[in-house]
């Protein structure tokens, strides 16, 4: 099966909204509202990613790749690129399709946003928000370099009991460009970039960016 990955465009709006739908509710149960992930989840993801990818001249330091296999999306990654003095980039969004977990792709995705943060803004970090919960994620994000230095709750999408995201750095992206051993692609499940949680960011924007 051949991948190919390429920079977002207008005509992907639909299938990414629906890809990170079906993401959300096949791994945020249980920290996402169920109302929230089974009534509204697909109509709130496409009105962010309209807002993202219609408009790109007014969102000229966000950068979306999407990963397409035999033209059929694949994956996605949103990045942010300036999003914090201290961290540097920040990853907002990284899902997998289901079916194609442990094929890579959420790595590639990866090499693909270190190499777009080391050409734009060479001397920025990266990082990203993942939900306490997701352990699967964090060892995913652990095997390629990355470190756990804090965290923060909020209020999930859709309202209910607060979540808490943990932020996982990495202050120098190029060691996302260096293989990894052929079995740690097998840790790749949701590489669910993401958090909801921003700081300072109202509760409407939590993962109005996830």
């Amino acid at each position: 099966m051949k991948t190919d990955y390429r920079e977002a465009t207008a005509l992907d709006v639909d299938p990414i909204a629906a890809l990170h739908a079906d993401s959300w509710r096949r791994n945020y149960r249980g920290a996402y509202p169920d109302a929230f992930l089974d009534s509204d989840v697909f109509a709130d993801r496409l009105a962010i990613w309209t807002d993202r990818l219609a408009r790109p001249a007014s969102r000229r330091n966000q950068y979306t790749i999407v990963a397409e296999c035999d033209g059929v999306l694949a994956g996605f990654a949103h990045t942010i690129l300036d999003d914090d003095p201290t961290w540097g980039a920040l990853l907002d969004n990284l899902h997998v399709r289901h079916d194609l977990k442990g094929r890579r792709v959420g790595t590639r995705l990866m090499t693909e946003t270190a190499q777009i943060v080391i050409e734009r803004t060479p001397l920025s970090g990266l990082y990203l928000w993942v939900l306490e919960s997701n352990t699967a994620a964090q060892a995913f994000y652990e095997a390629r370099g990355g470190r756990c230095v804090g965290r923060e709750s909020s209020e999930p999408p859709g309202g209910g009991t607060a979540v808490t995201g943990l932020r996982y750095v990495w202050p120098d992206p190029s060691v996302l460009l260096e293989p990894l051993p052929m079995n740690t692609g097998r840790a790749q499940v949701n590489a669910g970039a993401k958090g909801p949680i921003r700081r300072g960011s109202p509760p409407a924007r939590q993962e109005a960016s996830r």
